[in-house]
């Protein structure tokens, strides 16, 4: 996965993290929370606040849909 891999990343911090809200997390939990997942392979200085937003939204849509 990549920074730009936002849905990917997001199905798979909500499969890691089923009774977390998305929305509670700061970024600077989230940068480091994606940089954890398994088969997350990207530079990490390549982050910025809107690949942040885009994965922390597609977490959330999978959040709301588990509720």
């Amino acid at each position: 996965m990549k920074w730009t891999s936002s849905e990917d990343s997001g199905t798979a911090l909500a499969d890691k993290f089923p009774a977390v809200d998305p929305l509670t997390i700061r970024f600077t939990d989230l940068r480091d929370r994606v940089l954890a997942l398994d088969g997350f392979d990207d530079d990490p200085k390549a982050s910025n606040e809107s690949k942040l937003e885009a994965i922390q939204m597609a977490w959330y849509e999978e959040f709301k849909g588990a509720q």
